[in-house]
C-alpha cells in the first residue's frame, strides 16, 4: 500500500468516526472501495444493514436505486452517495408510467418487481424481490393466475423455468451481464476443466444453462466458501472476484468474461468517499408518499422469505 493510499484511508477512518457514519459497498465496487467499507454485500443485504445499525450517516457505495432502498428502509438516517451519477441502466429501462400502463393491460395480475428498480417503480409493485429470493416469492403466489415480473426479462426467464409459471415480463436487461456469452464459459471450461461454473441469473439463458449454479452475488460468496471445489468460473460483474479471492485465499476464481464490467459500479473512489464524508453529500432521500408505498412491497417480500 502506498503512503498516499494509507493517508487517504486514515482520513476516511477518522472522518467516519467524527460523522458517526458507516460505509456500505456493493460486491461490484472497486477493490479500494471494498477495502474501506464496513460491510460488503448485495443491494438488499446492505440496505437491511443500513436499517439495523445505529449510525446516523450511511455512505452507500453502489448505484442510485440501492441508496434509494436504504432511504426507504431508514428514513431517519442521512443516506449519501459518493457519486450520485452512478445509475443502473436496467433500473432506468422501466419507469412508473410504463408500469402503470402494463398494469392496466393486465388488471388481474399481481406485480413482482426486482429490487433493481427506482423508488417510483417500487411504489407500484405488489411484491419486491431479489435475485436470491425471486423464485421463492413467485412460488408463494400459487393462487395468483397472472404475474407481471419486471424489469429483467432474463431473471424472469430463470424464475419462470424454476417455478413452472408463465410470467408477463418487461424487455429490460443488465447490459453488463449480457456481455457474458456461452462461448466465454465454454472457453474457460477448456482452460479449467475441474472448475465449478457459477453465474448470475441476470445472464443470458444459454449461459445459465451451462452453469453448475445460478446465484446472486451473496449466494456466490456463500457457495465458494462452503464448496469443496477449489476452482470457480464466475459469470458476473468482475468486481466480485476481488471479494471471492479475499474471502477464499486458497481457492482460484476466473472471470467468465473480462468484459463484464459495470462502469457505473466503478465510479466511486476513495477520494469521492472522503469528499462525501467531508461535505455530507450527495443525499438520497425518498419522499414519504413514495417511500411508504415502496416499503409495502419490500415488507411483503420479507414476510415471504
Amino acid at each position: 500500500m502506498t503512503k498516499e493510499i494509507a493517508g487517504l484511508e486514515e482520513k476516511i477512518a477518522k472522518l467516519k468516526k467524527k460523522r458517526d457514519a458507516i460505509i456500505l459497498a456493493h460486491n461490484y465496487q472497486l477493490p479500494e472501495v471494498q477495502d474501506v467499507a464496513d460491510f460488503r454485500g448485495d443491494s438488499l443485504e446492505l440496505s437491511r444493514i443500513a436499517a439495523k445499525v445505529e449510525n446516523k450517516v450511511i455512505v452507500f457505495c453502489g448505484v442510485y436505486f440501492m441508496a434509494e432502498t436504504a432511504s426507504i428502509l431508514s428514513p431517519e438516517k442521512l443516506v449519501i452517495m459518493p457519486d450520485i451519477q452512478a445509475g443502473c441502466p436496467m433500473a432506468n429501462m422501466l419507469n412508473a408510467e410504463e408500469l402503470k400502463k402494463l398494469k392496466k393491460e393486465h388488471p388481474n395480475a399481481v406485480v413482482v418487481g426486482y429490487v433493481n428498480t427506482s423508488a417510483e417503480v417500487k411504489a407500484e409493485l405488489d411484491y419486491c424481490c431479489t435475485s436470491t429470493n425471486a423464485v421463492t416469492v413467485v412460488n408463494a403466489l400459487k393462487d395468483k393466475e397472472e404475474i407481471i415480473f419486471v424489469p429483467d426479462k432474463y431473471l424472469g426467464d430463470y424464475v419462470s423455468k424454476k417455478t413452472g409459471r408463465k410470467l408477463i415480463t418487461w424487455n429490460g436487461f443488465c447490459p453488463t451481464h449480457i456481455k457474458i456469452l456461452p462461448e466465454d464459459v465454454k472457453r474457460e471450461k477448456k482452460f479449467h476443466p475441474f472448475a465449478k461454473v457459477i453465474v448470475h441469473p441476470e445472464c443470458l439463458p444459454q449461459v445459465v444453462g451451462l452453469a453448475d449454479a445460478a446465484l446472486s452475488t451473496s449466494q456466490m460468496s456463500k457457495f465458494a466458501k462452503e464448496s469443496e471445489a477449489t476452482e470457480f468460473i464466475v459469470g458476473t460483474e468482475i468486481g466480485l472476484i476481488y471479494r471471492l479471492k479475499k474471502d477464499n485465499p486458497n481457492k482460484e476464481f476466473y472471470p467468465a468474461s473480462e468484459r463484464a464490467v459495470c462502469p457505473n459500479m466503478k465510479r466511486t473512489t476513495q477520494e469521492k468517499i472522503l469528499w462525501a464524508l467531508e461535505e455530507l453529500k450527495e443525499e438520497v432521500k425518498v419522499s414519504d408518499e413514495i417511500r411508504l408505498k415502496a416499503k409495502k412491497a419490500i415488507d411483503r417480500m420479507l414476510e415471504i422469505i
